[in-house]
């Protein structure tokens, strides 16, 4: 199997507090709660280790709350290689209504400082060494530019790693310039680093064409129920995953990356690759927390992921 850095910049503490319906300005009672250490990178980290590669974990920790996220690196046999900051690790608020709606309050982390994100990158130089790819995922912290962000894909991609990105706003847009090995974005995410509206689906084969021309090898389009496209150079696929009871949709995203990393790491056949990692973000959907808990659970769902292969080439 592979061995597989992560960079989560900002790393957050999910609370995820499931409830019947959300009635807003007026008392709402919990039916469960449930609290993870999490951020994008940390997220893809843990369905990479349960598909049997081995993982190293970057990126920023505030120090007044390390304890959650110590633990889960323990737990899981994570090698540690992010930089402590002074300050708190932001927490993120997830309240799941009965019918799988979520609404988001994301805090706001420590601010990075320039000491800080210098260290990162020396340590980066050191711990990439040995890898085979790099998932560098996730928003920016208060302190860290956009151009700082780019210069560290370009510094990875340089170490000889496939960097995959999966970002939005101004990190994606600023990450598309460094030309990364594979990206994730959705349809809207695309459409905002662009700049250029992408409804029809002319128009997102067009932008896709022009990431690839800009030396970006896979271009991974997520469209939440409606599947998953695949844009590669030569080749066009999409999967439709299965209809199942969502729980929640957080960590849909970073489980297909997950997935997606793999197969391509382990050489496997387009088609396979593709439907495991649909069927692994399905999975991800009916269920609170990250991680593949239910085997057999996923193999049927890969048996329900229709594929269609659109025969047109991206170039």
């Amino acid at each position: 199997m592979a061995k597989i850095l992560t960079v989560t910049l900002n790393p957050a503490l999910d609370v995820t507090i499931t409830l019947d319906a959300l009635r807003a300005g007026h008392v709402n009672r919990s039916q469960g709660q449930a609290t993870h250490a999490a951020g994008k990178g940390l997220n893809v980290a843990q369905v990479l280790a349960d598909l049997g590669n081995t993982l190293t974990v970057s990126g920023f920790l505030g120090c007044d709350n390390l304890q959650p996220f110590e633990a889960l690196m323990q737990v899981r046999g994570f090698t540690d290689g992010f930089i402590r900051v002074p300050g708190e690790t932001r927490s993120n608020l997830k309240l799941v209504e009965a019918d799988g709606r979520v609404t988001d309050v994301n805090g706001q982390g420590p601010e990075v400082g320039e000491e800080a994100q210098t260290a990162l990158l020396r340590r980066l130089e050191s711990l990439a060494v040995g890898h085979d790819a790099v998932v560098v995922a996730g928003s920016l912290p208060r302190g860290v530019s956009p151009q700082w962000f780019r210069q560290l894909l370009v510094q990875l991609r340089e170490q000889g790693l496939k960097v995959v990105l999966d970002s939005s706003g101004e990190a994606l847009r600023a990450g598309l310039d460094a030309a990364p090995w594979l990206v994730k974005p959705n349809a809207e995410e695309l459409a905002e680093a662009l700049g250029v509206p992408l409804e029809e689906s002319t128009a997102r084969r067009e932008a896709v064409a022009r990431l690839l021309e800009r030396g970006v090898e896979h271009v991974v389009l997520s469209q939440g129920e409606a599947g998953v496209s695949w844009f590669s150079s030569g080749q066009t696929l999409h999967a439709k995953p299965p209809t199942v009871r969502v729980a929640s949709t957080v960590g849909a995203g970073d489980s297909l990356v997950a997935g997606m990393v793999h197969g391509l790491l382990s050489g496997e056949p387009a088609e396979q690759t593709l439907r495991r990692a649909t069927a692994i973000a399905a999975q991800a959907v009916t269920q609170v927390g990250f991680g593949i808990h239910d085997r057999p659970q996923l193999e049927r769902l890969q048996a329900g992921v229709q594929l269609t292969s659109l025969h047109e080439a991206c170039r």
